[in-house]
């Protein structure tokens, strides 16, 4: 399985219910300000999120923050810690005095209030899993010294039906010794076992697996992973003298004690596998020591604001990956159990050793004019070296010191109606090699990319935002060859519309409703040469998405929810010769609020895909996976 793929089944299975502390009015619905990404607790909502953005994945490309400074994650962190996360695209990235090509994601630290809270939460499903958490708000001082506490235990059920036991554990003091000065360290843990490996299926040719089965586990129960992700660090924030201090210092790392992935290849049209194959990693190690010192100072000029920014981020990674063990299972079939007994796996060879510094200074410009619009002017200088060592191979190093320079503006052309454009280029992370590459887990050296974007932001009401936007990101493609080896094979431009429209459209109805249309392009030798199609794998044209919430006039303690998600047909191989269907899904649910004597309680109750609607994704490196099928949870929040 890819990193990619790893950590997203981990944020299922860690955040499958609310963090709860203080929470029983959270809504990403009505909290959201647009439709382009937005969580909440547990729910999370928009056309894009923390690893797909205009097509790209700010995860990967190292465009996170928490509380706004730079963060290089490595694994999740979890909700215990977490308020939520916003990401920023469009208008809502000019905040930023740096902002970077595919967005930001920017997490939301938990803080703790004045009063003691203990919160519970007891869920049911999806899929019939089961998890508790517990949470605490605790003032040891007043407001000027808090602690923030959690942990869930989770016996989940995957959408393949696999069983992870999770648990996740985190801690958090603020301090506030002043009242323009706080400190906040934090710390998070996520510890992963038996998650079992979904299958991933490779067809012989340009056609789709059959349909197979989604109400049973149909991999390999020992092929499973064991992995500990791990987050801490502190933020600190200042206003001294009339300058805005920020300091953010983290290290994120992922341990991965077993690391199993089940791929079949060679499936045909009847559902028989040539060839079942097992990936077999242990002692891999991912760990990122990152931070930002950022400085702002304002003057007031009338009805102007000039700022002035001055930030210094850094970051080192290391990886040790490799020495993988390929247990062939022989010939197999799909949709079917086909259960092997764990073989005694041995022989696993010598790791590859990588190596990532970073510096990064930045100076930057902001107007803020009252009435009129706001400009945002940036350059950064950044230092960046990368070093592998590969077991037979020599060392291999590659460094890049580019400059990267941002423009952003926005006019209002009325009270109402604000037109919006920038331009900004970066130097990111690329993604890493899938499981079924030769050189698996390998990472490229960092890309330069760049993003133009531009459009209109309406405020139809008080209530009611509206925007609308064009966008064109350009990056260099990574993906499998023909030779099964993941390199660049070209340069991928993807450029569209987005549009979202949130807020209160009529009393007690509110409405999160966005789309993104999407033209994906790949240029270079290998389409010249017809070795790959114009269109990256897995890439749709058109994604829509719609979240409603109706509070009952007739009855207030009763909300009813509704969610809407289509997709166009989306490229399903390299060569761009056949696609996956287009398909929708519909969920729908309700949230009764009541107290139980002074303890405000929260019950939620959600059927999502209930029209059981099947279909198949496509991962980068060519591999299929069906969608989850309906499913059913309920879930009881009280704050005591």
């Amino acid at each position: 399985m890819t990193r990619s793929l790893r950590i997203s089944a981990c944020l299922f299975a860690c955040m499958a219910t609310p963090a709860l502390a203080q929470r029983t009015d959270d809504n990403a619905v009505t909290s959201a300000d647009d439709a382009f990404g937005k969580s909440v607790g547990d729910e999370r909502i928009g056309i894009y999120n923390a690893f797909d953005v205009r097509g790209f994945s700010p995860v990967n490309a190292g465009n996170v923050r928490i509380e706004g400074l730079f963060f290089d994650q490595q694994g999740n962190v979890t909700d215990r810690l977490l308020d939520g996360t916003t990401v920023h695209v469009g208008i809502s990235a000019q905040g930023y005095a740096f902002p970077a090509p595919t967005g930001i994601a920017d997490y939301t630290l938990r803080k703790p209030g004045k009063d003691f809270i203990a919160s519970v939460g007891l869920n049911y499903g999806p899929f019939g899993g089961k998890s508790g958490e517990v949470d605490f708000q605790v003032p040891l001082i007043g407001t000027r010294l808090g602690l923030i506490a959690g942990a869930g235990l989770y016996r989940e059920r995957s959408p393949f039906y696999g069983t992870p036991n999770v648990e996740s554990y985190a801690a958090s003091l603020l301090f506030k010794p002043g009242k323009s000065v706080e400190v906040q360290p934090f710390w998070s843990r996520i510890d992963v076992r038996d998650e079992e490996s979904p299958s991933l299926i490779f067809t012989t040719g340009d056609f789709l697996p059959q349909r197979v089965r989604r109400d049973r586990f149909l991999g390999q129960k020992w092929a499973d992973t064991a992995l500990q992700l791990e987050t801490y660090g502190l933020v600190s924030k200042a206003s001294l003298g009339g300058v805005e201090i920020g300091v953010g210092v983290f290290r994120a790392s992922i341990d991965s004690r077993l690391d199993r992935t089940d791929l079949l290849f060679g499936t045909d049209r009847s559902g028989r596998v040539d060839q079942r194959i097992v990936v077999s990693d242990i002692g891999n190690r991912f760990g990122s020591t990152s931070g930002e010192i950022k400085l702002s100072r304002s003057f007031l000029d009338g009805s102007r604001r000039h700022t002035l920014h001055a930030t210094a981020r850094g970051r080192q990674l290391r990886r040790l990956f490799g020495g993988s063990v390929l247990v062939d299972l022989g010939p197999s079939r799909i949709g079917v159990t086909d259960f092997r007994q764990e073989p005694v796996v041995t022989g696993y060879g010598a790791k590859t050793r990588d190596r990532v510094r970073q510096k990064t200074f930045g100076l930057g410009y902001e107007l803020r004019w009252k009435g009129i619009g706001e400009l945002s002017i940036g350059a950064q200088k950044t230092d960046y070296a990368k070093r592998v060592a590969a077991p037979l191979s020599p060392t291999a190093t590659s460094n890049d010191r580019p400059w990267l320079y941002s423009a952003t503006a926005a006019i209002n052309l009325s009270e109402d109606i604000a037109l919006y454009g920038g331009y900004v280029t970066g130097l990111e992370e690329s993604d890493v090699a899938p499981n079924n590459a030769v050189n698996r887990n390998v990472s490229p050296p960092a890309i330069r990319t760049k993003q133009k974007d531009f459009g209109l932001r309406w405020a139809i009401s008080k209530r009611v935002t509206a925007v609308v936007g064009a966008f064109d990101v350009e990056k260099p493609y990574f993906n499998v060859d023909d030779a099964f080896v993941f390199r660049r094979l070209g340069v991928v431009r993807n450029r569209g519309l987005e549009f979202s429209i949130s807020g209160q459209v009529l009393p007690g109805v509110t409405v999160v409703v966005g789309s993104v249309y999407l033209d994906a392009k790949v240029s270079g030798d290998e389409v010249d040469r017809g070795v790959i199609g114009r269109r990256p794998i897995g890439t749709f044209r058109l994604h829509n998405v719609a979240n409603l919430n109706w509070k009952l006039p007739f009855y207030e303690p009763l909300t009813l929810t509704a969610r809407f998600e289509s997709t166009s047909d989306r490229t399903a191989n390299a060569t761009n010769t056949f696609v996956i269907p287009a398909r929708s899904v519909t969920s729908l649910g309700a949230r009764y609020k009541l107290n139980v004597g002074k303890t405000p309680v929260l019950v939620r109750a959600n059927v999502d895909n209930i029209f059981n609607k099947f279909g198949w994704n496509v991962g980068g490196g060519g591999f299929f996976l069906p969608n989850g099928a309906r499913r059913y949870s309920l879930s009881l929040a009280a704050d005591l």
